[in-house]
């Protein structure tokens, strides 16, 4: 049985279920990405943006799906704490796939911030969801897409009218948790209206020594002169496999800063996509990759500069040891029309050890006559000079290695925004670097 006939039989078999412990407006998109899915099936290393990555592979396994919704006996705001100095936060958990909405943060929010189930939100802001949901992630457009309609049953819902300002870090823990092996289809739909605000941490977390393939599919749009600033950190185990994709569309005159760490992993596959769709709008991205053992990190970046006077910066850092892979491969696509564009991409990597391998894959395609656009990626080891220099001056070498990983990645940690976060990732590289399982005070999940 090949990884498609497997998912496709158990759509079949399933389809009742699945539907009816979802939403009717998610249900309504299943068929299209059935059908999808079936005419696409898992993309080979042929297809140009999977060529580094057997996402086949990942996905053969015979893993089990909690289609039936049973219930996690576990209250996450009673055992998870996690210790990020002076980050006041609103705390909220999706556990595998399910938001969690048996208790609630006690700070509030501004009156009408919505952050709730994805299924409740179908129920009582019908109209957002409708207009919003599966128009970024189209079935047909990738075959994760594909899947995840298909058998995505819940997820995370985000919504800041128009105007509105959270100041408050909303900080959302993605929690694995299963006795048996299990695969996770979670879908996210963020949407900032016209001159909103928000900051968002998501943390992805592994409790049990299980293997684990989540897939999730996020929405994000960010309206005209919004401000997001959107972090996500990957610190699960080695058999955690994770295949995400996100779509961003942003308006005229709107920022965003999207920044994306992976500190302990098994496999991982991230797409983003992002549309600067309006006049003036502008996307800052960055990306910090720590690999080692035999780990494994793709990330596929698409910045579409469809609109004039757009600006994208983008930075993504490696450092792999052992046997680990890591690719990069970003495009940035400036269409006709879109004048006046600036655009700056740098891929930057270290391989600290002979047997680890990096892909990397840098491109440009412009259409416009008026731009000002550079790439550039470099792959290298650690300088023999400089460990050199180090150990003259009475530094062993183990900790000359770390010293230079370390600094090598300082650049993509300095430039996050989020002062208490950026802190406390200084902390947790070093920790990495040290081969030490970095884990939350008193998180009782992650022991």
């Amino acid at each position: 049985m090949n990884s498609e006939k497997q998912y496709i039989d158990l759509y079949h078999q399933a389809n009742d279920l699945i539907c009816r412990h979802s939403a009717p407006l998610m249900n309504a998109h299943r068929q299209e990405a059935l059908e999808a899915f079936q005419r696409l099936g898992f993309p080979s290393k042929q297809v140009e943006r999977y060529k580094y990555t057997n996402v086949a592979q990942i996905f053969a396994p015979d893993y089990g799906l909690n289609l039936g919704r049973i219930d996690i006996p576990v209250n996450p705001y009673e055992v998870f704490r996690c210790d990020v100095p002076n980050l006041s936060t609103s705390l909220y958990f999706v556990l595998n796939d399910l938001f969690y909405d048996k208790a609630l943060p006690k700070a509030t929010l501004p009156e009408g911030v919505i952050i709730s189930s994805l299924g409740k939100a179908c129920e009582e802001f019908p109209e957002v969801v409708k207009r919003c949901y599966g128009q970024l992630a189209r079935p047909g457009k990738d075959a994760i897409n594909a899947l995840n309609t298909m058998l995505a049953q819940d997820g995370l819902f985000i919504y800041v009218p128009r105007g509105l300002v959270v100041d408050r870090t909303i900080q959302v823990i993605n929690i694995l948790r299963s006795d048996v092996d299990l695969m996770v289809n979670r879908r996210v739909l963020i949407v900032l209206e016209e001159g909103a605000q928000a900051r968002i941490l998501v943390c992805d977390h592994a409790l049990d020594d299980r293997n684990f393939l989540a897939t999730q599919v996020s929405e994000v749009f960010v309206g005209e002169n919004a401000h997001l600033e959107l972090y996500e950190l990957e610190e699960t185990h080695v058999k955690c496999h994770r295949v995400s994709n996100m779509y961003v569309q942003m308006q005229a005159n709107s920022t965003a800063v999207l920044d994306n760490i992976t500190l302990q992993n098994g496999q991982t596959r991230n797409r983003t996509d992002v549309q600067l769709a309006g006049q003036g709008a502008e996307v800052h991205m960055n990306g910090c990759v720590i690999a080692d053992q035999k780990q494994h990190v793709d990330n596929n970046t698409l910045i579409d500069h469809a609109a004039p006077h757009c600006q994208s910066h983008e930075l993504y850092k490696y450092v792999l040891d052992d046997e680990a892979v890591g690719a990069f491969a970003g495009r940035i696509l400036v269409r006709e029309g879109a004048q006046h564009t600036v655009s700056k991409e740098t891929n930057a990597n270290l391989c600290a050890s002979r047997t680890a391998r990096m892909y990397a894959q840098p491109m440009l395609e412009i259409y416009a006559d008026d731009v000002k656009c550079s790439h550039g990626s470099t792959v290298g080891q650690l300088g023999d000079a400089a460990l050199f220099y180090m150990r003259q001056r009475g530094i062993p070498e183990d900790e000359a290695r770390l010293l230079l990983k370390y600094a090598f990645v300082g650049e993509v940690l300095d430039s996050i925004r989020l002062e208490s976060l950026r802190d406390r990732l200084h902390h947790l590289v070093e920790k990495r670097f040290r081969g030490e399982l970095s884990k939350c005070k008193d998180c009782k999940l992650c022991k």
